[in-house]
């Protein structure tokens, strides 16, 4: 009997979920736990494996539709079986119309419902042959959309070094690796019969782009859109929201990090960016001003036993906060592992529900991307939010010990608190500020 493959159940509050896109075709050779579909829900989005190995037999629910845990959406034709002939995707009865999502215990933004056009299927290539091992060992390091900026480009994967966990190539590593060594066009799929030597090699043409809207379109908005988007406007109405901007000089741990940097990623497989930093200081921060760290429970205060760090991760589709559980707790390698898995599992879809909830404070780096600062909504159920913006050079007025001021280039970040006025005033917002401001200036910890 063909294996059935049912929508799982991402979590004890998940009722249901979205097929936002198949990773197979029907008549496509699986083996058990590669990546099948993917999914997205009122929590998270998540690659899904296959079941068993053989053949997709069936796709019964096609992308875009969302169906209860527990639906059968396909069928694989397990090895030794004979394979149906492959049915064409048919639309399965869609779940029941719902209200909005209830929010979470941590207020996250939910995960990626997919594209949000009709998508045209990308042509698949044929099953991989024993002389394609090497390349099926490149793709386990890399996730779908590093390969298919690979394909697009002419790279191979093999030439570039991975900086995830376990040496998993990034969208980041290939996009420094085309930006440096520059991109040929996609390789064209080699024929069964290979050219002559005498015979003209044709030019590579590069693959289409998937279509992109264009200006005038109207297209719907996703579900991790819609959800963002409830959420945003479900705070502003909550809490009475206030913002206070520190600038901070950076200049000591600037220096550290570029001279630790080479020696911790040898030391530990991970590199060294400065959003440990960040979190370390905020970290002893709430610690002395554990109302930064509470929430509001209708007329009561909750004062949380732990300081669980919600991370924002930009995703390419979105926004999701993944958070650091019991940040209060580790050191600083700690916190530099911690928040470079949850930020990979997030760009990779491997994040459990548990995973994007409970967060007491968050962090959030608009800087990445250039921002002098910025003024984040505050995550809910959290009453604070802290904003971290670009690191640049500028001229600082600096006094030393006898009091004499002088001019200097200096790295220089700004930092902004958006806090609950109805819980946090603005003196205590102050001083909390004023205590991360230094923990950065005066940074004496070791970095491992």
């Amino acid at each position: 009997m063909p294996t059935d493959i049912i929508m799982p159940q991402m979590g004890e509050s998940i009722v249901e979920g979205t097929i936002t896109k198949w990773l197979k075709k029907p008549g496509d050779k699986v083996q058990r736990d590669e990546p099948l579909f993917e999914i997205s829900t009122d929590k998270v989005d998540a690659e899904i494996p296959a079941p068993a190995s053989g053949v997709l037999q069936e796709i019964k629910v096609t992308e875009g539709t969302t169906v209860n845990v527990n639906t059968v959406v396909g069928t694989i034709a397990v090895d030794g079986e004979a394979a149906a002939k492959p049915a064409a995707p048919k639309p399965a009865s869609a779940a029941p119309s719902k209200p909005a999502p209830a929010e979470s215990s941590a207020g996250v933004p939910p995960a990626v419902a997919g594209a949000s056009r009709p998508r045209t299927p990308e042509p698949q290539a044929p099953s991989p042959a024993p002389a394609a091992q090497a390349e099926d060992e490149e793709e386990a390091r890399s996730s779908p959309l590093v390969r298919k900026i690979a394909r697009e480009h002419g790279v191979s994967l093999s030439q570039i070094s991975g900086t995830g966990l376990g040496g998993r190539i990034t969208k980041q590593d290939i996009m420094s690796f085309i930006e440096t060594q520059g991109s040929q066009p996609a390789r064209v799929e080699r024929s069964e019969a290979a050219p002559s030597p005498s015979s003209p090699t044709p030019s590579p043409a590069p693959r289409p782009a998937a279509p992109a809207p264009y200006p005038g379109d109207l297209v719907p908005m996703t579900n991790m859109r819609k959800i963002i988007a409830q959420r945003m406007i479900e705070s502003r109405r909550t809490s009475a929201h206030v913002h206070c901007m520190y600038e901070v000089d950076f200049t000591r741990i600037v220096n550290l990090r570029a001279k630790q940097k080479a020696g911790f990623e040898q030391r530990h497989g991970a590199r060294l960016t400065f959003m440990p930093f960040f979190v370390r200081a905020a970290v002893i921060a709430l610690q002395q001003w554990p109302i930064i760290n509470a929430s509001l429970e209708g007329d009561n205060i909750r004062y949380h036993r732990h300081i669980n760090m919600g991370i924002a991760v930009a995703l390419d589709w979105g926004l999701i906060v993944p958070v650091l559980k019991n940040a209060g707790d580790l050191n600083f390698l700690g916190l530099q592992r911690g928040i470079t898995d949850l930020g990979e599992r997030a760009r990779t879809k491997k994040l459990k529900p548990d995973d994007v909830e409970g967060s007491t404070f968050t962090v959030t780096n608009p800087g990445q991307f250039g921002a002098v600062f910025g003024l984040p909504i505050i995550n809910q159920p959290n009453s604070a939010i802290m904003g971290v913006g670009g690191i640049t050079k500028q001229p600082m007025v600096i006094t030393d010990k006898d009091g004499t001021d002088s001019i200097a280039i200096r790295s220089v970040v700004h930092l902004t608190l958006g806090y609950d006025h109805r819980l946090i005033d603005g003196a205590v917002a102050d001083q909390f500020m004023a205590l991360v401001k230094k923990n950065l200036e005066t940074w004496s910890e070791e970095v491992g």
